[in-house]
């Protein structure tokens, strides 16, 4: 990963170097006659596309990192009653042959 981002500064600082400053034909602006004014709402357009994609991009990242298994800390989910009392017994609160009356009474 390191040399990744090493290899896009390296690209980044470089850049000027392969592209010097050129005179521009058309004066001191960078605004060419035969281009007209399409480019301009085409490059709004497609900033726009740019800044919507990165944000989507971020909040996915971010729901993905954030999510976790639902179906085992689902707040909503209610236990069952052969849950609580196997809990209960569990922790001690009845004896096997309450538990055993109990859960045969559930299972009917």
């Amino acid at each position: 990963m390191k040399r990744l981002w090493l290899s896009v500064g390296t690209l980044l600082l470089g850049l000027p170097v392969v592209f010097p400053a050129q005179a521009e034909p058309y004066g001191d602006s960078f605004w060419h006659p035969a281009w007209g004014w399409g480019h301009m709402f085409f490059g709004g357009l497609m900033m726009i596309v740019f800044w919507g994609g990165l944000i989507a991009l971020v909040v996915l990242l971010v729901r993905w990192l954030s999510r976790n298994d639902t179906s085992a800390s689902d707040p909503s989910r209610r236990p069952t009653p052969l849950e609580i009392l196997q809990e209960r017994y569990a922790r001690g609160e009845i004896d096997k042959q309450e538990y055993e009356e109990r859960k045969k009474d559930l299972s009917r």
